[in-house]
């Protein structure tokens, strides 16, 4: 396993800057995930990592030694980087057996036939390949192409595994199953993940920690728990989870959303407080509908999702929230009126 560090790296296409002057230390033997939207730089940053990309400033260095340093003048090849490296394509040769995929990064390291075979063996035996060992990999479904080339990165005993996107071509029961499926690996093989990924669930059931981007620059580093309760940013709190974002008034103490009053559990500070106006934001599942008090509403949509219920709400003057409650809780109608209560909200300045 291998420490992986970042320092002040950027990268430029022409006018735009895909990633600007990121800062990372990953410590070996963690889980590290790149989460964000498309275009937010996450791949161009793996890509810098596996040496696909060079740096305009800044430098990669792994396990203490610079890999990409622009000021230095020096740059790693991928292939010397020894690098294991998963992408959402599942690049696996039609041509050659499933046990012949996983030996030919091997094979071009020009190891010991019996070094090959002791690697190749292990690594499909850890990725539930062995009877299909002699087989072709067309002949696997997806989540086993998948497994392919897990075992073919594997096989060369890598300090850190680079995945980008590896399970989104798979269907959600198989994704979540390869989710748990690569922690076991990392746990056996101790190595460092560097995980790119746009699906907050999957950055959430993995990560040690998450780095969340936006338009090539860090919004937040944390663990999931961190990020999801404590976000840094309005767009952290959006970007994670589902989230409301309501727009209201401040006076006396009181919110107002459409010139009603009512009192959230947790008030604004009080620089938002003084500027008399805010965003309210909240989960769907930290509303409650309460007899009194709170802000009256009525449901416009009530959807059954198995352990949920999820409403549709409008509000006073127009703006609408979308509240879950657990399967079998007391809840109004479609159609009804209710009133609801905010459970430790999140406040941002207004917009505009």
């Amino acid at each position: 396993m291998s420490r992986v560090e970042l320092r002040g790296v950027t990268r430029r296409f022409g006018k735009v800057t895909a990633v600007d002057a990121l800062e990372l230390d990953i410590a070996a033997g963690e889980c590290f995930s790149l989460l964000g939207p498309s275009g937010c730089g996450k791949t161009t940053t793996l890509r810098m990592v596996a040496g696909f990309e060079d740096l305009d400033e800044g430098e990669i260095v792994v396990g203490g030694r610079t890999f990409s340093s622009k000021a230095a003048n020096t740059y790693l090849p991928p292939e010397k980087r020894g690098f294991g490296m998963v992408f959402q394509a599942f690049a696996v040769w039609p041509h050659l057996s499933v046990r012949e995929n996983v030996a030919f990064p091997l094979r071009l390291r020009r190891l010991p036939d019996a070094e090959i075979d002791r690697r190749t063996l292990e690594a499909l035996a850890h990725t539930g390949l062995l009877d299909a060992a002699a087989g072709s990999p067309d002949d696997l479904s997806g989540g086993g192409k998948q497994r392919v080339a897990l075992a073919r990165a594997l096989a060369i005993n890598p300090g850190v595994m680079l995945l980008d996107e590896p399970l989104s071509s798979l269907d959600p029961h198989l994704r979540e199953e390869m989710r748990f499926e690569i922690k076991d690996l990392q746990r056996i093989y101790g190595f460092t993940i560097l995980y790119v990924t746009h699906d907050q669930s999957e950055a959430m059931a993995l990560s040690d920690r998450i780095l969340v981007m936006r338009a090539g620059v860090a919004e937040q580093v944390g663990t999931p728990l961190e990020v999801y309760t404590a976000p840094a940013s309005r767009f952290v709190f959006g970007f994670i989870g589902l989230s409301n974002f309501l727009e209201v008034e401040l006076s006396g103490g009181a919110a107002r959303a459409g010139g009603e009053a009512f009192r959230p559990d947790a008030g604004p500070p009080a620089e938002l407080s003084a500027a008399g106006r805010a965003v309210l934001a909240s989960r769907p599942s930290e509303i409650a509908f309460v007899d009194e008090g709170g802000l009256p509403a009525r449901v416009v949509r009530r959807t059954f999702l198995g352990e949920s219920v999820d409403y549709g709400l409008r509000l006073p003057g127009g703006q609408e929230l979308r509240v879950q409650a657990q399967r079998g809780a007391p809840g109004p109608r479609e159609g009804e009126a209710c009133r609801v209560a905010f459970r430790r909200p999140a406040w941002y300045p207004a917009q505009g």
